[in-house]
């Protein structure tokens, strides 16, 4: 049974300090959403239920649960996609508590809707049970989408993002929202600040000719 080396294979996870373009195919992930301040506690309840429904099914053999074309694996890491509440977007100043969110835990391939259902399932008692319903499993395509590895402090996210989209002039590409996910690589518990390594991305579209003229 050979093992799901994701961190080696799959370059939506590449960690590199030099922006990429790719082009990325359909994933199944377990979501939640949100909205307010990611340092207060219902953002940690959040990532909780993520990480409890995707440790059933990485522990799935150990619990005798036996999952059909089941491989192991590393769970892989949280993911978030960070906008704004409608209701504050037109504020002239941003804060955290103005932030809504969809946080998102990859799943292999061999996870069906009926693995993931069953999954809930088992899991459900490790989940408060205001947040159960909440959970949801789908398939997200991104499509073409810009990133760049980010290391340091969540705060100091802006200078990274002004790499990003230097690099996205010069290439000929524009954002096509400015909305952004974060996929987090380092554990903020066990990581200094000034190293924590957090994947920034963007989907993005090619810009038309007239606009790439512009731009040279």
């Amino acid at each position: 049974m050979e093992k799901i080396e994701w961190r080696k294979n799959d370059p939506s996870y590449r960690m590199s300090k030099k922006p990429q373009l790719l082009k990325l195919r359909a994933k199944n992930f377990f979501c939640i959403n949100g909205v307010g301040d990611p340092n207060g506690e219902e953002f940690k309840r959040r990532i909780g239920c993520l990480y409890a429904v995707s440790y059933t099914i990485r522990m799935a053999q150990k619990s005798g649960w036996l999952i059909p074309d089941y491989a192991p694996y590393t769970v892989y890491p949280l993911e978030g996609h960070w906008g704004l509440q409608e209701k504050f977007l037109n504020e002239p100043v941003m804060l955290k508590e103005h932030f809504s969110y969809q946080l998102m835990i990859q799943q292999p391939d061999f996870v069906t809707s009926q693995v993931a259902s069953e999954a809930l399932t088992r899991a459900a008692s490790k989940i408060p049970e205001d947040l159960v319903s909440q959970l949801f499993f789908t398939s997200i395509e991104e499509g073409m989408v810009a990133q760049i590895l980010h290391v340091g402090p969540y705060d100091d996210e802006p200078e990274t993002f002004e790499k990003l989209d230097v690099f996205l002039k010069e290439k000929g590409y524009h954002r096509t929202s400015k909305e952004h996910k974060e996929i987090y690589m380092s554990d903020p518990r066990r990581v200094a600040p000034e190293k924590l390594k957090t994947i920034l991305r963007v989907t993005v579209e090619q810009d038309k000719p007239d606009e790439v003229s512009e731009i040279k």
